[in-house]
This record gives C-alpha cells, sequence and structure tokens, in this order.
C-alpha cells in the first residue's frame, strides 16, 4: 500500500468519531491504531499472519500480565516513575522500585512486627528476613507502615494460582512496630519459568528468549505520608540473577544471604538447626500530590 492511502483510512476512521467523555483515550487509541497499520503495511503482514496473532492474544489473555513482564512493559513503565520522581527532585536514597508481576493476592493476614508465612512441613531452606520502614531521610523509621510479602514455594509456585498450596501459604501482610521494624519466618524461594508452551513461552521463543526468572520475594511497602513502594529482592547466586526475562533485577535489591548456625539464634524462630537471614531496609518517598499516584491500577486476585 502507499502510504497516501494507509493515512486516508486513518483519517476517514477518525472522522467518524465524534465527542467522549475522555480525549486521552481516544486520542491512545487512535495512536495505536495508527502504529498498527504502519507495522501492518511494512511488513507486509498477511491477513492469516493477522488472525493468527489475533487469535493467538485471545487464547493467551491470561498471560497477558507476564506477557507485559516480559516483552519489557513493566520495566519499562518502572523507568518512566523513576525519571518523573528525579526531575521533581525527589530523594536518590529511597528503595529501588521494581516489577509487580501478575501474583499478587488481596486479603493475606496480617499481623504486627513478625509473621510466620508457612508450616513447619514447607519444604525449603529455612529464611528469616527482617529489617525496618524509613521514611526517605533514612533515619526516621516508620511505625505502622504495612509491608506485604510474596513469594514462591520450592517449585516455584505460588498459593492461589496453585490450588495444592493452603490459603495465603508465603503471603502475609506485617505491620511494623514502633521502630518500624518487620520480620517474618519462611523458606528461601527459588527461580522459576513462564508455563512451558503457555503464550509468554511461544512469544518469547518467536524472539529467541527464554522465559527464566531468579529466585525472589515481592513486596508492597506503605506508610501515611509516604509514595507507595513496589519492589523485590533476589536471591544472590541464583544463575539467572542479572539475565531475569522481566528486568526485575536492579543494584540495591540483592542483599547478602547470612546462613547462621548458632542454636540460641534457631531457638528464638521454632528452629532446629541452620538458617538463612537476610536483613533488609525500606526507605520510601515522601508524598508528592504532584506526581501520578504509585497506587497501580490493574486486575489483581482477591481472596
Amino acid at each position: 500500500m502507499s502510504k497516501q492511502a494507509v493515512e486516508a483510512l486513518i483519517k476517514q476512521i477518525e472522522a467518524t468519531e465524534g465527542a467522549v467523555a475522555d480525549e486521552r483515550v481516544k486520542a491512545i487509541v487512535n495512536r495505536i491504531v495508527h502504529d498498527l497499520f504502519n507495522t501492518i503495511d511494512e511488513f507486509d503482514v498477511t491477513p492469516s499472519e493477522f488472525w493468527t496473532a489475533l487469535n493467538f492474544l485471545g487464547a493467551g489473555a491470561q498471560e497477558f500480565g507476564l506477557i507485559a513482564a516480559g516483552l519489557g512493559f513493566e520495566r519499562l513503565l518502572d523507568i518512566r516513575m523513576d525519571e518523573a520522581e528525579a526531575a521533581a527532585g525527589l530523594s536518590p536514597n529511597a528503595t529501588p522500585r521494581t516489577i509487580e508481576g501478575p501474583l499478587y493476592v488481596a486479603g493475606a493476614p496480617e499481623s504486627k512486627g513478625f509473621a510466620r508465612m508457612c508450616g513447619d512441613d514447607e519444604v525449603g531452606e529455612p529464611l528469616v528476613m527482617h529489617g525496618q520502614v524509613f521514611s526517605e531521610d533514612g533515619v526516621t523509621p516508620l511505625a505502622n507502615a504495612l509491608v506485604e510479602v510474596w513469594h514462591a514455594n520450592h517449585l516455584g509456585n505460588y498459593s492461589y494460582f496453585d490450588p495444592s498450596q493452603p490459603a495465603f501459604n508465603l503471603r502475609r501482610s506485617i505491620r511494623t512496630d514502633e521502630n518500624g521494624r518487620y520480620c517474618f519466618q519462611s523458606v528461601l524461594p527459588i527461580g522459576y519459568s513462564v508455563p512451558p508452551n503457555g503464550a509468554t513461552d511461544k512469544i518469547l521463543k518467536a524472539v529467541g528468549r527464554h522465559g527464566n526468572r531468579p529466585a525472589h520475594i515481592h513486596f508492597f511497602v506503605t506508610a501515611n505520608g509516604h509514595r507507595k513502594l513496589t519492589t523485590q529482592i533476589n536471591i544472590e547466586g541464583d544463575p539467572y540473577l542479572w539475565d531475569d526475562f522481566a528486568f526485575a533485577t536492579r543494584e540495591g535489591l540483592v542483599p547478602p544471604v547470612v546462613m547462621v548456625n548458632d542454636p540460641a539464634e534457631s531457638a528464638k524462630y521454632g528452629l532446629d538447626g541452620e538458617f538463612a537471614r537476610i536483613e533488609f531496609n525500606f526507605t520510601l518517598h515522601k508524598s508528592a500530590d504532584s506526581l501520578f499516584s504509585t497506587e497501580v491500577t490493574r486486575a489483581r486476585a482477591v481472596a
């Protein structure tokens, strides 16, 4: 097709549009259509290729959250938020954000200061993770901040999405104490890959990429008067630590894992033998009304 024919069709379509409640939505839709029309023309996409792609997206709709991460869209949104905060003069010392991923479940049990995230029979290296939540000066502790934490089990599966696990297994919400402290007892997660032969796996293989994630633990951290932090820490030593298919690994989010073999320390947590310890502090930006909200609107599971 000639460029003029493509543009003529776009103008014909836009000429049918009327007044709408949200001009921004209309402008974005029109831009997407414009760019896709030109992509179809420039790559000489056949009707069969077009409908194959559309059918593929329809069948893989349940993996859109993974696809968005795997193709870098979530990382792009994070970079844009980082740059907006930097331009607004927010402190560079806050804990780095990184992607949420599609596996959060609202409603995890809440406790004060400490939480056990699993039963004694959970498979894996015992883990104790603790730290404090600070305001952006890195000195002022934030009491009553909410630390929501979730991670995969020894098979790389998440409760709720894996019906074989107990409800809210490896998911908890912890209110910090008067000194901003939080602590939880769990097991070290492992890395995992996207569902084999699923939509995300097929897209990644089509462009010559793998779908592996390093071992990680997710967090939402919220406190009054501060911007919500969405982040995750990675477990050092994982072979995919800096080769995450979701581009979520960042400097400052790979704390050391210290093995503790002290009976007295183990007894504090009801453990018998060696356990892994991670200490990690969160530092939050203060609220900034002039900036976009960090409360991201997206579909999430609720249990």
